[in-house]
């Protein structure tokens, strides 16, 4: 009788690890779509993909705003409603805008030109730079 209720818990063991493998795999699978977005959108993050940012009312159809330049674009951190966009510039030229939607304004964002990017495998990028903070003291009169 051991033995019986010993094979069982093998069993449901096994049966454990085979269902963790198979949820590994497949949270792993991912369509070449995703892959290749999730590194466009990593590359945007190190800005260097080039955008054209259009701004448009929904009711006049007016171009209300146009930023142009290779931009990180996220939705508002700071603000509801609102886009954060940071542009590079120049090497050491680096430059926030704020955006605000609203019910009949849109934006329209589009990438200028295209990247090579893996399909297959997932850009990560280490900055050991970042691990030591920059600090700036700042002391009263």
């Amino acid at each position: 009788m051991f033995d019986r209720l010993l094979a069982k818990e093998m069993d449901v063991k096994k049966i454990v690890v085979v269902a963790v493998a198979a949820a590994a795999l497949l949270t792993g699978c991912a369509s070449n779509a995703d892959k290749v977005s999730e590194n466009l959108g990593k590359e945007a993050e190190m800005f260097n993909v080039q955008r054209k940012i259009v701004g448009i009312n929904g009711i006049t159809d007016e171009v209300l705003f146009e930023v142009e330049g290779r931009c990180s674009l996220e939705r508002g951190a700071s603000m509801e409603n609102t886009l954060d966009v940071i542009c590079k510039h120049g090497p050491d030229d680096y430059r926030k805008h704020f955006i605000g939607l609203s019910d009949n304004v849109t934006f329209i964002s589009t990438q200028v030109e295209g990247l090579d990017v893996s399909e297959y495998r997932t850009k990560i990028i280490l900055k050991p730079e970042s691990l030591i903070p920059d600090f700036d003291l700042v002391s009263g009169d």
